[in-house]
């Protein structure tokens, strides 16, 4: 299942936020925003991926301005939230950017990303995803969602393809 040859092909990151770029908690406050928790090595992990000239799509069905804020500072272009239906969304990005389904990796965590996980070449879930999608998952990383489960991706893909560096 977690076999390296799956990682070789992909030249798309698609990753939900709560629950993979987040640790999935919120802080509930008596503002109207709700904190959330990110990984500062996915931020670099994202930023050397969009450096390197692969696409970065967030697909959320919450919102949050600061983490919308953050994506857009690492270099992400494609960020979408309050999607109700992310199969859909998917689909239309694949249509819009030509993307070939095999060159795709999603990372979810929950129900709503079940259907977008079943046609992209390489489903991966977090280490604490719900059983359902660690069942469709061809990667399952060691690390929880919001604690470098995306870097986990990343580091991978562009290791396989020399596309990583230490400087």
């Amino acid at each position: 299942m977690n076999s390296l040859e799956n990682f070789k092909s992909i030249k798309t990151f698609v990753f939900d936020m709560d629950g993979v770029l987040t640790d999935g908690k919120l802080w509930i406050m008596s503002g109207s925003d709700w904190i959330r928790n990110m990984h500062i090595r996915d931020g670099l992990g994202i930023v050397n991926a969009v450096n390197k000239g692969y696409r970065v799509i967030i697909i959320s069905g919450s919102e949050s301005e600061p983490v919308k804020k953050r994506l857009h500072a690492l270099g992400v272009k494609d960020v979408f939230m309050n999607v109700s239906d992310k199969k859909s969304r998917l689909e239309k990005l694949i249509k819009k950017y030509k993307l070939d389904l095999t060159e795709i990796l999603y990372m979810g965590d929950d129900t709503p990303d079940y259907s977008c996980m079943k046609i992209v070449g390489l489903p991966a879930c977090p280490n604490n995803a719900i059983s359902d999608l660690k069942k469709i998952s061809k990667y399952i990383s060691p690390f929880n969602g919001g604690e470098g489960c995306v870097r986990d991706v990343i580091e991978k893909v562009l290791w396989l393809n020399d596309h990583w560096t230490l400087e």
